[in-house]
């Protein structure tokens, strides 16, 4: 099992960036599939950004809402994952969740709000 904690949502103007962390406990981090999910009020839940395991060679996806402009790394010795957040628009306003996968089994924090306006 796995613990979650993000970091790092705030308030910025538009086009500005932000980093978000999300710190992971527990052991085997590695292999778990990281990811980073954001809800807007009124919308579902999507994928931002992904990064695998080391079993799939650490692949990355992004959404193409976010695609050059979101950068997700990973620090396999920290048991951190991050994502860099360039361009920021209105849009991107939204509660940003930290997930892990690993055999069919999903692991969330509590999520930090990102609000982007001027």
């Amino acid at each position: 099992q796995v613990q979650l904690v993000e970091s790092g949502g705030g308030l910025v103007q538009p086009g500005g960036s932000l980093r978000l962390s999300c710190a992971a406990s527990g052991s085997t981090f590695s292999f778990y599939a990281m990811g980073w999910y954001r809800q807007a009020p009124g919308k579902q839940r999507e994928l931002v950004a992904s990064v695998a395991s080391i079993t799939s060679a650490y692949t990355t996806n992004y959404a193409d809402s976010v695609k050059g402009r979101f950068t997700i790394s990973r620090d396999n010795a920290k048991k951190l994952v991050l994502l860099r957040m360039n361009s920021l628009k209105p849009e991107d306003t939204a509660v940003y969740y930290c997930n892990a996968y690993l055999n069919g089994n999903n692991y969330w924090g509590q999520g930090t709000q990102v609000t982007v306006s001027s």
